[in-house]
Order: structure tokens, then sequence, then C-alpha cells
């Protein structure tokens, strides 16, 4: 996976490296936060609304026990808790508690000025392109919605 002669990394190196540039920078906040690096995603996602366990579990790409063990660690830090399903009384939902709430704010403000910084050496016109071109990509592949916009986050307190 070493750059061509004129210094250009072929798209599959590009994708996996910048995946794992995102990821390492995603997981030291994570770390900085008190949080696993699934712990953080899981807030994250939760930040817009609770979920369903089988909605949580497709939205993360986590089996059922891996989930289960994932939500019983963070309700034992305080920071999600389950709640009964209105509409089916089976079934729990998860949400965040209030010191989770404000646990996410601060961990997904700063993971964002983080990764927003990644690009810095790109003008306002390619950080567009960029956006632009991975935007479809996740979209194409019908990638779920485990990170928000930035701006949605600060619109309302929380992503929706």
């Amino acid at each position: 996976m070493a750059k061509d002669d004129d210094g250009r990394i072929g798209v599959v190196a590009a994708l996996v490296r910048s995946s794992f540039l995102v990821d390492a920078v995603y997981a030291a906040s994570a770390r900085e936060y008190g949080l696993t690096q699934q712990q953080g995603q899981l807030l994250c996602v939760l930040m817009g609304r609770s979920y369903g366990m089988t909605e949580l579990g497709a939205t993360l790409g986590l089996a059922k026990s891996s989930l289960t063990g994932l939500v019983d660690r963070t309700e034992r830090n305080g920071l999600v808790r389950r709640e009964p399903d209105p509409r089916d009384t089976r079934a729990v939902r998860v949400a965040l508690t209030p010191r989770g709430a404000a646990l996410v704010d601060e961990f997904y403000a700063e993971t964002c000025r983080r990764i927003d910084e990644l690009p810095s050496g790109l003008g306002p016109q390619e950080r567009e392109t960029l956006a632009e071109l991975l935007g479809r990509v996740v979209l194409d592949n019908e990638v779920p919605v485990v990170f928000k916009e930035p701006d949605e986050g600060a619109a309302a307190g929380h992503p929706g």
C-alpha cells in the first residue's frame, strides 16, 4: 500500500488508511473521556433519541450478546438507562441518563473538533469536494447514522 511514483495513494489504500486515521482519533478522544470507543459510539447514537435493542444492534453493527454487554457496562457507569418500550411491553429502549447526556455533549464536540482538523491542509473547495465524495460513498453504501453532522448537534443541543 505504498504511494505511487507520483506521490498519490490509490482509492482502496486511501479509504482504508483514512478509516484507521479517524478510528484512532475517535478512540483517543473516547479514552480521554473515560470511554471505550464502542461506548462513545453508543452515546453518540443515543444523542438524538432512545433506541430499542434490535434497532441499536443494527445501527452499531453488533450481535445481540455484544450489544447487551456494551449496554450493561455503560449502564453500570451511569451513562445510559433501560426503560420500558411503550409500544411493546416485552421490549426495552436504551436512553441517555443526564450524566451520559452531559458527557456525550463534551465528547462529541471535542471529537468533532479533532476530526475536523484532519484535513487542515485542504482549502475550502477541496474540503467541500472531499465531503461530497465521501458523503456519496457513505450514502451509496447505506451506512447507518452513527455520528451526526456537527451543525445538527449544535442546533438543538443534540443531533436529531
